[in-house]
C-alpha cells in the first residue's frame, strides 16, 4: 500500500508544537505524526520532548519501542 503523503520540511513541522498553532506534530525515521489527540503531549510536551521536531536519535533511549507510532495518524513525510 502506497501513501500518498504530502512533504514538510524541518520549519513547517518546527511550527506545529501545540504553541505556534494547535497542531501537535513530530518526526520519526522520515514520517510526520499527528499526536494533537495524544493526553501525553498536552502544550506541545512529553517529558523531556518537544513536539515540531525529529524526534528519530531521542527514541533510542526512551522506554518504548517505535510501535507506539502506530496509534498515531501518518500525515506527511519529512524533507531531508
Amino acid at each position: 500500500m502506497s501513501e500518498n503523503l504530502a512533504t514538510y520540511t524541518k520549519q513547517q513541522l518546527a511550527l506545529r508544537n501545540g504553541q505556534d498553532r494547535p497542531e501537535i506534530w513530530i518526526a520519526y525515521n522520515g514520517f510526520i505524526y499527528d499526536v494533537s489527540g495524544s493526553r501525553l503531549w498536552r502544550e506541545g510536551k512529553h517529558y523531556e520532548h518537544w513536539a515540531g521536531q525529529d524526534l528519530t536519535e531521542q527514541l533510542i533511549n526512551a522506554p518504548h519501542s517505535e510501535k507506539v507510532f502506530e496509534k498515531f495518524k501518518r500525515i506527511g513525510k519529512l524533507k531531508n
